[in-house]
C-alpha cells in the first residue's frame, strides 16, 4: 500500500496577495484578531480555493532589514501551516512592533494561536 505524497509547502505568487483593493476589502468587510506579535485579518473564500496570504509590516518596527524579516517570518509561519487551515481564507498578516528580536518559534506560535482563536484550524 502506497502512502499519499506529501502535500507541497510552496507558497507561490496564486498564493500571495498583491493588490491594495485586497488588502482594502479584506480590512473593511473581514473578521480581525490582534494576539502576540500580530493582527490577522482574514475573509473566508468559495470552496475548493487555495488560501492566500498578504503580509504589512510598518517602520514602526524598524528599518528596512527588521520589516524583511518580519514578512519572511510571517510568511514562513503561513507555508508551514497552509494545508492545516479548514476553511479557505484570505489572510492579512500585520506585523506588530513586539515581532522585532522574535524567532520563527515565537512567530509560528502566536500565528498558530490566533489562528485557533478564529477556529480556522483543522482540530
Amino acid at each position: 500500500m502506497n502512502p499519499a505524497p506529501p502535500k507541497r509547502l510552496r507558497l507561490g505568487r496564486s498564493s500571495r496577495l498583491a493588490q491594495n483593493r485586497d488588502f482594502a476589502r479584506i480590512r473593511l468587510r473581514g473578521e480581525r484578531l490582534a494576539l502576540g506579535c500580530l493582527i490577522a485579518n482574514w475573509s473566508k473564500l468559495p470552496d475548493g480555493s487555495a488560501p492566500k496570504l498578504g503580509v504589512v509590516t510598518s517602520k514602526k518596527i524598524g528599518g528596512a532589514p527588521a520589516r524583511s524579516r518580519a514578512r519572511r517570518l510571517l510568511r514562513e509561519s503561513f507555508r508551514l501551516h497552509q494545508h492545516e487551515i479548514t476553511p479557505p481564507v484570505e489572510i492579512v498578516l500585520v506585523a506588530r512592533n513586539s515581532i522585532a528580536g522574535k524567532g520563527l518559534a515565537d512567530v509560528e506560535k502566536d500565528f498558530l494561536a490566533a489562528l485557533r482563536r478564529a477556529s480556522l484550524l483543522k482540530n
